[in-house]
This record gives structure tokens, C-alpha cells and sequence, in this order.
């Protein structure tokens, strides 16, 4: 086996990315503090043609050296809008159609292997501040909770860890792998 050149891999240009079709799913980040917690989340939806990325409350917003440097330029790849509020992300979102997902563990939560969005659904997944989650009012509101199972000694994954294999199960389901 040969290790691939970079000029083989096939990436698109910003522009080409800016033209393709996205994956019908946009990622809110409900009071990050840290920026590469953010940044891998950028990069993470930018490989997998993530639609947007809201970003809530005390959430940084680019430009910061700090989201570029896991990011990697992703943030100026992938749509973005702030939000001071959460709550204010998830009415935009409800009024354009999106279900309401919260990574989150809770009572009735649905495990990610159980969960099969429509095909053509649009998802808005929210994931939660790196201590607090995600606010109980916006699990309140949300249309249902998706829980990674865990098994080993800890309850939690890192929240960018979170979103790649959130992200990485539902493209696959959506297109149908």
C-alpha cells in the first residue's frame, strides 16, 4: 500500500464545496467554551458536507486563531450563524422544517444505533457546553434525544469526539450506506 498524495484525494475547492449538495443536517453547539472543541467541530462537518453550524451563547465564532487552528479553515468552508441564545437557534430551526435532536442523556433517550432518520428528513443535532451538556430547556424542546451508548467507567465522551461519531453514523443512514 502507498500512502496518497494529497493532489490524489479528490478535495473540492472552496467554491466546488460551496456549490455541492449538503448533507441535510446542521449542528448547534449549545455554549461551547472551548474553540477547538469548536474548530473539530468544523472540520468534522466540513468532510461530511454538514449543511451549518450554529453557534450559541458563549460559543466563540470565527475569526479566532484558536478555531483555526484545529478547524483548519473549515470555518471558512462550512456556513455559520450566531446566536446569543440557544432557544433562538432552535425556533429558526423549527420554522424551516428541522427536527430537533438533542445528544443528550435523558429519560426515553433513543440510542444513536436505534435512531433512522427519514430519508429525506433535515436534522438539526444540538450538543452541549464540555461540563453542563446540553440546558434542560432546550432538551424540553427538543423533538427527541439521541444518546452514544457508553460502557466503560466515564459518562461521557469529549463533545467534538461526540459530534464526529454522531455525524459519521447519520451521513451514513441519510445516504442510505
Amino acid at each position: 500500500m502507498r500512502k496518497l498524495l494529497n493532489s490524489e484525494l479528490n478535495r473540492l475547492n472552496i467554491e466546488q464545496f460551496k456549490e455541492t449538495t449538503k448533507t441535510p443536517i446542521i449542528v448547534v453547539l449549545d455554549n461551547l467554551r472551548s474553540c477547538n472543541n469548536i474548530g473539530s467541530v468544523f472540520r468534522t462537518s466540513d468532510a461530511l458536507l454538514i449543511e451549518a453550524v450554529y453557534l450559541c451563547g458563549i460559543t466563540a465564532t470565527p475569526p479566532n486563531k484558536e478555531i483555526h487552528k484545529t478547524a483548519l479553515d473549515a470555518e471558512n468552508t462550512v456556513e455559520w450563524r450566531y446566536f446569543e441564545k440557544t432557544e433562538d437557534a432552535v425556533v429558526d430551526l423549527r420554522n424551516q422544517g428541522y427536527k430537533i435532536i438533542s445528544i443528550e442523556q435523558v429519560e426515553g433517550s433513543i440510542p444513536l444505533s436505534d435512531y433512522a432518520p427519514s430519508k429525506n428528513e433535515k436534522l438539526a443535532l444540538i450538543f452541549g457546553n464540555e461540563v453542563k451538556g446540553v440546558a434542560q430547556q432546550i432538551v424540553d424542546n427538543s423533538d427527541c434525544c439521541i444518546e452514544i451508548p457508553q460502557y466503560g467507567t466515564k459518562h461521557s465522551f469529549n463533545v467534538s469526539v461526540s459530534t464526529g461519531i454522531v455525524l459519521w453514523d447519520l451521513f451514513n443512514k441519510l445516504k442510505g450506506k
